[in-house]
């Protein structure tokens, strides 16, 4: 029986169950402009109080992968892919598409912008001048097969109704609902022909999922659709109690990994998290036989540097610079105000509210309140002090990059209000917390 929209969202309001042809007659209506705004934005507060069953995510998940085209490759080593739930600092997908490229997968990362207080990577890879993030499907399949990796933006071909979902989300606050972010997630990467898919999944003060059971849980779901829409996928619980990097904001991010691909500068919080990441993938894609193989290839990708060739052919073949990596400055545009902010009293870091400090890049510009705001590339923060740094008059709390003093000041009270800072030592929990679904 065909439902009207107003009644498909009633019935789920109340606590129903949906069929799968109501799902997709409204995910339908999504795309061709048949469902309003208005009832796209009931839709996901109604799923957000009254969730889904398993039945239900399959259902949504496939209706919304089938609202656009679903790619086939032909490629000589497997398709893969990775995504991660969002957090502040967390710019891996720069780094691990080319590290995996490098060992013989393919990696085709259709990529998201920035939910809620979370950088989105399309966001960072917009700040690259030329940097073409939206390409048509066929330049995607090109520079995928050619390079070995491309990280794009979602185009209007690929699971067109997620792309409008997603935008709702992010200003309705049902970013959190796992049941959207399931479908949401997966749709893209179903939509992306990928073999291989790895989840990282965030937990802690910066993730959207702020303990580990809710992560367990998003993290499960993620796997059961996934394999049970016939796409391998394990997860990965990662830490997020700080930023994964000391860089959050768009330029300052790429610039972040601009030095770390070309061995400037590598912190081992954000290389360990990129290394176990990318190593699950070559085990899913059966490019090496166990983990600890699949470790020392990642390693070995990055350290000669074939990471960050393959990074910089990327960017050539989308139209950035063909010098990103060695002069990431020059081409990346910077903020006029750029000062520190040091904590009101000298002590070691022993807690981060991560979230308010992903907040206060969204209000130095740097993210969205709304879908249709403009983003500022060149704000953000740098130096970010993780947990057990000692900081002072001389080692602040990060290095803030604005468009006026004035915000400059508004950041500076934000970041200093999400640090607490004591006398005795502190050190962060384990950054890896648990494996689901693991391949082997």
């Amino acid at each position: 029986m065909t439902l009207l929209p107003q009644e498909i969202i009633r019935r789920k309001r109340d606590g129903g169950r949906l069929e799968a042809e109501h799902i997709h007659s409204f995910i339908e209506g999504m795309t061709s402009g048949r469902v309003s705004e208005g009832q796209a934005a009931s839709f996901a507060m109604a799923v957000f109080f009254r969730g889904l069953s398993v039945q239900e995510r399959v259902a949504l998940t496939r209706a919304m992968t089938q609202s656009g085209e679903v790619l086939k490759w032909d490629l000589p080593g497997p398709v893969l892919d990775k995504h991660s739930t969002g957090g502040v600092g967390d710019t891996v997908s720069l780094a691990l598409a080319p590290a995996v490229a490098a060992c013989g997968g393919y990696v085709p990362m259709i990529s998201g912008r920035g939910l809620g207080h979370t950088g989105g990577t399309l966001d960072k890879l917009d700040s690259i001048p030329g940097y073409v993030s939206q390409p048509d499907i066929e330049t995607f399949r090109r520079v995928t097969r050619e390079i070995g990796c491309a990280i794009i933006g979602q185009t209007a071909d690929l699971a067109p109704a997620d792309k409008r979902l997603y935008s709702i989300r992010d200003v309705t606050a049902t970013v959190e609902s796992i049941d959207l972010i399931t479908a949401s997630i997966l749709s893209k990467k179903l939509a992306a022909g990928l073999q291989g898919l790895v989840m990282d999944v965030k937990f802690g003060s910066g993730a959207f999922m702020d303990n580990a059971a809710d992560a367990r849980a998003l993290a499960e779901s993620l796997v059961l659709v996934a394999n049970g829409a016939g796409l391998p996928t394990s997860a990965l619980l990662t830490d997020m109690n700080e930023p994964l990097a000391s860089a959050a904001g768009n330029a300052v991010e790429v610039a972040y990994i601009a030095d770390y691909l070309t061995g400037r500068r590598r912190e081992k919080r954000f290389h360990d998290v990129n290394v176990e990441l990318s190593a699950e993938m070559l085990v899913l894609g059966k490019l090496a036989h166990d983990i600890t193989e699949a470790r020392a290839r990642i390693e070995d990708a990055i350290a000669s540097g074939k990471a960050a060739e393959i990074f910089q052919r990327m960017v050539v073949t989308l139209g950035g610079p063909k010098d990103l990596l060695e002069r990431p400055t020059h081409h990346l545009k910077a903020a006029p105000v750029i000062r520190a902010i040091h904590a009101e009293r000298a002590g070691i870091v022993q807690k981060v509210a991560t979230r308010e400090v992903g907040v206060a890049v969204v209000a130095l510009g740097g993210g969205r309140t709304r879908p249709q705001d403009p983003v500022d590339h060149a704000v953000g923060l740098t130096e970010l002090a993780g947990i057990g740094a000692h900081v002072d008059g001389e080692r602040p709390l990060a290095i803030v990059h604005a468009q006026s003093e004035d915000a400059a000041e508004a950041a500076a009270r934000a970041v200093r209000a999400s640090y607490i800072i004591g006398a005795g030592p502190a050190r962060s929990g384990p950054l890896i917390l648990e494996r689901i679904g693991v391949a082997s």
